[in-house]
């Protein structure tokens, strides 16, 4: 049970998405000097395959995350990471709200880079540009665009509210089991 427990953590799963990745990285490396010809042999395909899922994996991940993030801008509508810190907090602020409207905006974008900078590599440069920029640069990528997130909290924001990793992962979590239980509300009862 111990060893299920662990595996849950933050830590656990950025180190094993990082060998996955890297593993990634040097599949792809090694089919750097494949050709597409009419006789492709078996190891061939397997790489071609590799290459094709690990891109349709990143650019499915980057683009789901955009439109998920990007729907929830629309008007009349409550950002995401606004109604996330509604869940952390309760009542937000209006300063908090315009903040966190504007933090689910520069998500959109960082989502829009790396699914612009994702196909342009693949399109464009060497296979093995691209495999670094999604199997290597993806994660750190994400992690500095946090830390630039928090950085702007703790500067723009007069009293900012600061939560800890797992209580976030907890609301994640709790939103993920509550996700059948909640009210439908109709455009005109959503928050703005």
């Amino acid at each position: 049970m111990r060893a299920l427990t662990a595996a849950r953590t933050p830590l656990s799963a950025v180190v094993g998405l990082c060998i996955v990745s890297l593993s990634f990285h040097i599949a792809i490396v090694a089919t750097n000097h494949v050709h597409l010809t009419l006789a492709l042999g078996f190891g061939e395909l397997f790489k071609l395959g590799l290459i094709t899922f690990s891109a349709l994996t990143h650019w499915g991940l980057y683009g789901s995350l955009l439109l998920t993030f990007a729907l929830t801008l629309r008007p009349g509508r409550e950002a995401l990471i606004t109604g996330m810190a509604r869940r952390l907090q309760g009542d937000v602020s209006g300063e908090l709200a315009l903040y966190t409207r504007r933090v689910t905006f520069a998500w959109c974008c960082f989502f829009a880079a790396q699914l612009t900078m994702s196909i342009t590599l693949f399109c464009f440069a060497p296979l093995v540009v691209w495999s670094v920029f999604v199997n290597i640069l993806d994660i750190p990528l994400v992690v500095a665009m946090f830390a630039a997130e928090y950085m702007c909290r703790l500067r723009c924001l007069r009293n900012p509210p600061r939560h800890s990793l797992a209580m976030i992962l907890d609301m994640v979590a709790n939103s993920r089991r509550d996700v059948g239980t909640w009210p439908a509300l109709s455009d005109a009862a959503r928050p703005d």
